[in-house]
């Protein structure tokens, strides 16, 4: 899946030690299907030669706005009309500080001020320069005027010290100029989303688990983040990054057993949007020992399983109404060894909820690729198989109709 089809992408490189980053976040971006052509300040070859980059995206790199390789001499106005967006990074504070006063003395800050599509920063710098308050009134300023800015993180720095500056990795930037592409469905929105499994503890070192990655509802996570949701993500034991984490509009909770995800889920309902992926365990422990049990030859131990509560259930019976609409909008999920369709729809009844999404197969498990039968009270439809995010972007846009 190439998110990025077709985007035309003008990479900006302005001077920092960063600079030998955006090799690689050229290469993802065209990785995801983008034509990438790049621009760069004098300060920036200082660090990644433009021989580097030519090499890499396949397009002539740009570094004055004299050059007369373009037909009417005027390089500021082409690429940008020819751009979906221009992307800088790394962006530097001299470079931030311009723009937040519309200077235009080379070409790439002259590009910034006659475009016509988005403008997203990458800012890199040392911490004391990133908390400076005449950056901070840059950055103010900039946010003002639409321009949308990637980070920065906090982090070790190539000066030694240790704070906010730090430019995101080419990962994270690609990831969120995937997301700025998405169509924004689900802007002002609250989504609770729990995922992964749960762990019944029998004793301190064993415990009953169902089987399930957190794949799908980690891939929904990020959905909603695309569309513009905030999120909250209720992880059982999964060692899956938090989507979009950088973004700062996603909150994680971490929880071991079905109580503890119950109990979070259930701590505040406000929200538009309920997405119950978790592979929750139907059963715990009554008396789970407090000491390791050890083996006693042949014989076997006697293990007494309790009802776990039913977190979508009872979610559901604190729907209210909005708009003359329910929320939060309630979707379930199935993985059933048999008869699929029939005891997820079953499911979706017995639990009084709009919609519920089944899993088709059990190679899903553990897997990046899913199909995915969703099915309300107008009947059934099955996705073809494909990857997890492409089928958890289906569904957001398709839930985000019914709220």
């Amino acid at each position: 899946m190439q998110s990025l089809l077709n985007k035309k992408i003008v990479l900006g490189i302005s001077g920092g030690i960063a600079a030998y980053k955006t090799p690689e976040l050229a290469r993802l971006l065209m990785q995801e299907g983008a034509s990438v052509q790049v621009v760069m300040t004098e300060a920036a070859q200082q660090f990644v030669t433009p021989v580097t980059m030519q090499a890499l995206t396949g397009n002539p790199v740009y570094t004055s706005q004299w050059d007369s390789s373009i037909a009417n001499n005027m390089a500021h106005i082409e690429l940008s009309r020819s751009a979906d967006v221009i992307l800088i990074a790394p962006t530097s504070a001299d470079l931030m500080a311009k723009l937040s006063l519309g200077l235009a003395d080379d070409l790439l800050s002259t590009l910034c001020l006659a475009r016509d599509c988005p403008l997203l920063l990458a800012p890199a710098m040392n911490k004391q320069m990133w908390e400076h308050a005449a950056t901070q009134r840059s950055a103010e300023r900039l946010e003002k005027d639409g321009v949308t800015l990637l980070g920065p993180a906090s982090g070790f720095q190539a000066c030694g010290e240790v704070g906010m500056g730090r430019m995101l990795e080419p990962t994270e930037i690609a990831e969120q100029v995937i997301a700025f592409f998405q169509k924004k469905t689900l802007l002002g929105k609250k989504v609770l989303i729990t995922a992964g499994p749960t762990f019944e503890a029998i004793d301190p070192v064993r415990g009953i688990t169902n089987h399930s990655s957190g794949k799908m509802g980690f891939a929904i996570a990020r959905a909603a983040l695309e569309a513009g949701a905030q999120v909250h993500l209720i992880a059982g034991p999964c060692e899956l990054p938090t989507p979009l984490e950088t973004t700062g509009k996603i909150t994680r909770t971490n929880v071991v057993s079905a109580k503890e995800m119950h109990a979070t889920a259930l701590a505040n309902v406000d929200y538009d949007l309920f997405f119950a992926v978790a592979a929750v365990a139907d059963w715990g422990i009554a008396k789970p020992a407090k000491e390791k049990m050890k083996r006693q030859g042949a014989s076997t131990p006697t293990i007494e399983f309790v009802a776990n509560p039913d977190i979508l259930l009872d979610v559901a019976k604190l729907v209210k109404t909005k708009g003359g609409k329910p929320y939060p909008y309630c979707v379930g999920f199935a993985a059933e060894s048999t008869d699929l369709e029939k005891h997820a729809d079953e499911k979706r009844k017995r639990k009084g909820i709009p919609m519920i999404v089944g899993n088709i197969g059990p190679e899903t498990f553990g897997s990046d690729l899913n199909q995915l039968v969703i099915i309300d009270a107008s009947g059934s439809k099955k996705t073809a198989k494909a990857e997890k995010l492409h089928l958890a972007r289906q569904l957001i846009g398709l839930v985000a109709k019914k709220i």
